[in-house]
């Protein structure tokens, strides 16, 4: 152990030198080796390499870019809390995200948006992340551009999700426009995983007072029945979430959004009732809770919804 932390303290000494390709080589080194051994990444935190990598950020250098932003989500496995407490990281990672379509490396992008979501695993670090609105106005527009490559939007999916798992944040992302490039992705996007990852964005941001009117904007209600629809051949966690973002609009909205949702009668309905059968447990009982909320007593009388009814009584 004491050959590796000498060796990480040679490469971050030599991280400050004067020589380009001495700090090329130092960069490429850390890379490497905070890939494949596990031990050695709290080491490379620990000797203070953290700041050098977040300022190489703003370097003119994809290659240098793309080595300093793939070690830092390298570190995000285990150093979190180095990398959270180094003062100008998130301001770091803000700037190669906001010239994700000119200067900045797209592979640094990905890893950078990756880095995020990597931290946003730890629930404390949420509202500071979501507080950094260029942050968050910088994933839109990745999202939103459609030069962007598919890895970059689905890494910047990632990031928005866990940033919106912080209730307070996810009028952060209504207000800066995110509600349009994700219902665009769903509509427009082919790749499941990128709607899976889109759908699940959609359904976190539905848990806010502000989703109802953005939503309506997009037609949103719509095209998340439209997911439900057994029809469209959606995959089961898409529909899982297109049930717990209705659900959000319904406990959110008010009765405007719940007349709204209870006007797209039987398909639905239908789609609900399916996922209470056939979906995860988190799934069926969100899926339950849907349907119960949906099925007033004017809607039991109607017999066509006495499928559903039972469905929901028998789960």
């Amino acid at each position: 152990m004491e050959v590796k932390r000498r060796t990480v303290r040679s490469l971050v000494t030599k991280l400050g030198s004067v020589s380009e390709q001495t700090r090329g080589e130092a960069l490429a080194e850390l890379r490497l080796i905070s890939k494949h051994d596990d031990d050695v990444r709290p080491i490379i935190a620990d000797a203070g390499a953290i700041p050098y990598l977040a300022e190489i950020l703003y370097s003119s250098s994809h290659e240098a870019q793309e080595n300093a932003a793939a070690t830092l989500l390298n570190l995000s496995i285990s150093s979190r809390d180095a990398l959270m407490s180094t003062r100008g990281l998130l301001d770091a990672i803000s700037h190669a995200l906001r010239l994700h379509s000119s200067s900045t490396s797209p592979v640094a992008v990905q890893s950078a948006a990756a880095t995020l979501h990597s931290l946003l695993i730890v629930e404390s670090y949420r509202p500071i992340i979501g507080a950094k609105r260029d942050i968050i106005h910088s994933l839109v527009e990745i999202v939103k551009m459609r030069n962007s490559p598919p890895r970059s939007v689905k890494d910047a999916l990632k990031a928005l999700f866990g940033i919106a798992l912080f209730p307070l944040n996810r009028h952060q992302i209504i207000e800066l426009g995110g509600a349009q490039p994700l219902f665009s992705l769903i509509v427009n996007e082919g790749r499941v995983g990128i709607v899976e990852d889109a759908s699940a964005v959609i359904a976190q941001i539905a848990g806010c007072e502000e989703s109802a009117d953005e939503f309506k904007k997009c037609s949103g209600i719509g095209v998340l029945a439209d997911l439900l629809d057994m029809g469209t051949g959606s995959s089961n966690r898409v529909k899982e979430n297109a049930v717990s973002a209705l659900l959000n609009l319904v406990n959110f909205g008010g009765e405007r959004v719940k007349k709204e949702v209870k006007e797209m009668g039987l398909q639905v309905a239908g789609g609900i009732a399916d996922v209470a059968e056939n979906g995860s447990a988190k799934g069926k009982t969100k899926a339950v809770a849907l349907l119960k909320t949906l099925l007033d007593e004017n809607m039991v009388r109607d017999s066509r919804f006495d499928f559903i009814l039972k469905q929901s009584q028998s789960l």
